[in-house]
């Protein structure tokens, strides 16, 4: 599969670009690249179809978004992944056609605006403290998002009421003159382009078919999500047109830090600190847990970064069941506001090492003389 292009490389304009010069810079490639300009031409289509793309993420300021966060990958995971051909781009794009042309295109004779259509996906994003992505919880959310009216159920009419057939395309939804070799399709002004007008608009929704609405989603979270973990609701986005299905809500997880406890995939990592006694005498010690607490038995002569492990105590896999371990790194303390016979201890103690030194020394020197 060929990597995608960088979408403000293919436009030719800056990520500070703002829309009118977005929108000047794809009107060029689009008048260069437009199929009915280039009959047969294959690498003109392709970098039409290309420029189309770009045009639909940069202009869109929630698409734009996500793309200069995430790139392609994230586009793909908020439901974008391009268009199939050009009747999704001629469907998409048909007024800024016939803005640029002066007519639509013939590649759009078979594109309807009364054809069912997906509604948009929705993107959420959610922060979650660390214990509640390590085990998992359920929450709710509140979404404002469109729906189809209740009232008249999509059909923009009042109840007991229809849409009648407009007299001046009959239906079409376009109208068509002759220019040249050019047969010259622009919409319909008098239904702009539904091919029916509605005499009797519903009260509800304004004739729009759609209201927008405030609304709870219960939310069932996994344990051992992370930074960057991606949850789909199906049908929890925005509502189809004219009897289309509606999109999908992701969901996008942030995990706060914690205080005392790091994450490495599955694993968790603390620092413990002792004191210089306990690493030279070994000792055992209660280290907090994502549960509760263990015991931890510090051998004898123990070092400064040392590392211990308590097995599956650690975070759920997502993909499995078994937990990650938690690693415990110990921090040997130096001792600070010791009293007078404390520090005649330590120098005895000092003395002594001393000593142990000399003889090592010396019994490396005997050992190299022989």
């Amino acid at each position: 599969m060929t990597e995608k292009r960088d979408y403000y490389e293919i436009l030719g304009v800056s990520i500070d670009a703002e829309g009118q010069e977005i929108k000047s810079r794809y009107r060029k490639l689009a008048i260069r690249y437009h199929p009915d300009k280039n009959p047969g031409d294959k690498e003109a289509e392709e970098k039409f179809k290309e420029a189309a793309e770009a045009y639909e993420v940069l202009q869109d300021p929630r698409k734009r978004n996500i793309y200069n966060q995430y790139g392609h990958k994230g586009l793909e995971g908020s439901g974008f992944s391009g268009f199939g051909g050009f009747e999704d781009i001629f469907s998409s794009f048909g007024d800024i056609f016939e803005d640029f042309f002066g007519f639509s295109s013939d590649n759009r004779r078979s594109y309807s605006r009364n054809r069912a259509q997906r509604g948009h996906d929705l993107r959420y994003d959610l922060t979650l403290d660390f214990m509640d992505a390590a085990f998992g919880m359920e929450t709710e959310i509140d979404l404002e998002k469109s729906e189809t009216c209740s009232r008249c159920e999509g059909s923009c009419c009042e109840p007991d009421t229809h849409p009648e057939t407009c007299s001046h395309c009959r239906g079409s939804g376009q109208v068509s003159r002759s220019q040249g070799f050019f047969t010259l399709r622009s919409t319909c002004p008098t239904c702009n382009g539904r091919g029916q007008s509605i005499t009797t608009p519903c009260t509800e929704c304004d004739g729009r078919g759609q209201v927008i609405v405030k609304k709870k989603v219960s939310l069932k979270i996994p344990g051992g999500v992370d930074n960057g973990s991606r949850l789909r609701l199906t049908s929890e986005g925005e509502a189809g047109v004219n009897g289309g299905p509606s999109g999908d809500l992701y969901v996008f997880i942030n995990v706060k830090e914690h205080n005392f406890f790091t994450r490495n995939e599955t694993d968790v990592i603390c620092k413990i600190p002792i004191s210089f006694v306990q690493a030279t005498l070994g000792d055992k010690i209660k280290v907090p847990t994502l549960n509760s607490e263990k015991t931890l038995s510090i051998p004898k002569g123990t070092q400064f970064g040392d590392i211990f492990r308590f097995q599956d105590e650690g975070i759920p896999s997502l993909r499995g069941n078994h937990r990650g371990d938690q690693i415990i790194q110990v921090e040997v303390k130096t001792p600070t506001g010791i009293s007078k016979k404390q520090e005649s201890l330590l120098k005895e103690f000092a003395r002594l090492e001393s000593d142990k030194f000399k003889n090592k020394l010396k019994d490396m020197f005997k050992g190299k003389a022989s």
